[in-house]
């Protein structure tokens, strides 16, 4: 059938099983948005949502959150120029963590390209080095194979972002177009059989072997499986931030996180092992510490679907490439059950030895977090901005399921919570949404809680307020001589106000006994409610590990030492 670009565009997302748009109009994007109105007025019960966003930047990451929580691909548009420029930080903070989203842009008019005409600007070479792949489409007729690209290299192999950008004369021009049922993916094997009999003699051979889980177990859906090694293998198991609710938090073989907020269980017991398993992770700085010092006992088996990343921050003694719940799955087949039962009480022993901690005399972080945990019954998704803020939502809640803690970890992007747990919540409606924000990291996108407000999203937006910037302060103080340099930000910013401004409830908890009934509150209201949570400037998030010091250095509050 003879169709324009535009339209060819919204055909090709219905093609791909697109239910949810998230994005901001502008000029050169007209033809999709209008493409987009007549397709929803002639399919009214089988349109595409979309949801208008008050930034591009929140577009941006309402696709990413949608993306996380459900495992589909995460869609947002933008025009051109400042609005495609406005979704760059959205586009890194999923390629950073790959998350599989596509962003269509659209550019000015093909004979007008490179003419620094009003709102130009070459978003495909910009997003270049931040996305899986970039194309600028300037011919109709590979639009629609262009789209099936795109959504195929986000969600195949290690997925992550793709931007197609579109000049506005081809979303103008028509061509025939020819419907095609989505492309089944998958991802060919890259590992041999030699290659899972030699994991599987590291793994029997072990007498302290520890298992590292990172997002790519939770990307691969091997939460089951991970769990069925833990226990045919005997031997505890620690998370990244991405690899969040792949172990139940409840099971006793969990340590909790790793690296520089991660436990001293977690930590020292990598730091003792003999065998370090790591499935689907990538050996980030921030959970190594000095690379030269990190798991100096252990020999290093490394399974993860991207071979880019063996050998890249840590030398392993052995790797598979491949799918990590294809592999876990043939390797749990044939391993023999092991037993070590004076390894297992050791880091039983550490669990014990240092618990998380903090003072429950006055309202804190981590007390919010906990009460939270109650009320939600450990089964909400929780998205996060970046600070102390989101080490304590890593810390102090119970996650039992994966694909239920949401939070930038390799850009760390302040002001990436509020959007993700609305596209959270667009994609879950069935699941309780909370975003847990600091006051410095809402002020970056608070202008989403009118969207929430606007499509009357549920969610709960969690203010951590403690008037400073904690996390670099936290650093000033024990790195910097308590040199507060630019992260104080007393002023006279009443959050609750700016919340009901946009046309959302709001709730200001000053005591520890205040929280849980204004949270039972904010779930039983059934509309956007922000909570603002008023918390003292020097609250510390701990354990630590210093910048460049090896893991098994990890201190906290008992044995503080400023520097």
């Amino acid at each position: 059938m003879l169709l324009k670009g535009a339209d060819i565009i919204i055909e090709c997302l219905k093609e791909q099983g697109v239910d949810t748009v998230f994005g901001y109009p502008g000029g050169t994007i007209l033809n999709v948005y209008d493409a987009l109105y007549q397709y929803n007025e002639k399919h009214k019960k089988d349109g595409i949502n979309h949801v208008l966003t008050s930034h591009e930047q929140g577009a941006a990451h309402a696709a990413d959150g949608y993306a996380r929580a459900t495992g589909k691909v995460g869609v947002c548009f933008a025009t051109s120029g400042p609005g495609a420029t406005n979704l760059v930080t959205g586009i890194a903070t999923a390629y950073m963590d790959s998350v599989p989203m596509v962003a269509i842009t659209c550019n000015v008019n093909l004979p007008l390209l490179g003419k620094d005409t009003f709102q130009e600007v070459d978003i495909a070479g910009v997003t270049m080095p931040i996305t899986k792949h970039s194309i600028i489409v300037k011919d109709i007729n590979v639009l629609a194979d262009t789209i099936r690209k795109a959504f195929k290299i986000a969600s195949s192999k290690r997925p992550g972002p793709v931007l197609v950008d579109v000049t506005k004369d081809v979303t103008a021009a028509s061509c025939e177009y020819t419907p095609l049922k989505p492309e089944v993916i998958g991802n060919p094997d890259t590992y041999s059989d030699n290659d899972i009999e030699v994991a599987l003699k590291l793994m029997e051979s072990a007498k302290k072997p520890f298992i590292y889980v990172g997002g790519g177990a939770v990307i691969s859906g091997a939460h089951k499986e991970v769990r069925e090694l833990a226990e045919k293998l005997d031997c505890p198991v620690c998370d990244t931030l991405m690899g969040k609710g792949v172990m139940d938090a409840y099971s006793p073989r969990y340590t909790g996180m790793i690296g520089m907020h991660g436990t001293k269980a977690s930590n020292f017991g990598v730091s003792e092992c003999d065998l370090l398993i790591a499935l689907g992770a990538r050996f980030s700085d921030r959970v190594i510490g000095n690379a030269s010092k990190f798991a100096t006992s252990a020999k290093i088996l490394h399974i993860d679907i991207d071979a880019a990343e063996i050998d890249k921050n840590i030398q392993t003694s052995a790797s598979v490439v491949g799918d990590l719940k294809e592999i876990l799955t043939k390797i749990n087949a044939k391993l023999k059950k092991q037993k070590h039962d004076s390894w297992m009480k050791h880091i039983a022993d550490m669990n014990k030895k240092y618990p998380m901690s903090y003072d429950k005399s006055v309202l804190t972080c981590p007390y919010v977090i906990e009460e939270l945990d109650k009320v939600t019954k450990g089964a909400a998704i929780i998205t996060t901005d970046v600070g102390q803020h989101q080490m304590w939502a890593a810390q102090f809640y119970r996650y039992t399921e994966p694909r239920t803690f949401l939070s930038s970890g390799g850009l760390g992007t302040m002001g990436y919570g509020l959007g993700a747990c609305i596209g959270a919540k667009v994609g879950r409606p069935d699941k309780i949404c909370a975003n847990i924000a600091g006051d410095g990291c809402f002020r970056m996108n608070m202008n989403e809680l009118a969207t929430a407000s606007r499509y009357n999203i549920p969610i709960i937006e969690i203010v951590i307020n403690n008037q400073v910037l904690g996390m670099v302060r936290q650093w000033q103080t024990l790195f910097y001589g308590k040199r507060y340099s630019q992260t104080v930000i007393e002023d006279k910013v009443d959050y609750c106000k700016v919340a009901e401004g946009l046309g959302v409830k709001a709730f200001k908890v000053t005591k520890p006994e205040e929280v849980s009934k204004v949270l039972k509150k904010a779930v039983s209201l059934k509309e956007p409610v922000l909570i603002e949570c008023v918390i003292a400037k020097d609250d510390k998030v701990f354990p630590m590990v210093p910048a460049g010091a090896p893991i098994s250095e990890a201190f906290d509050a008992s044995d503080m030492k400023e520097v």
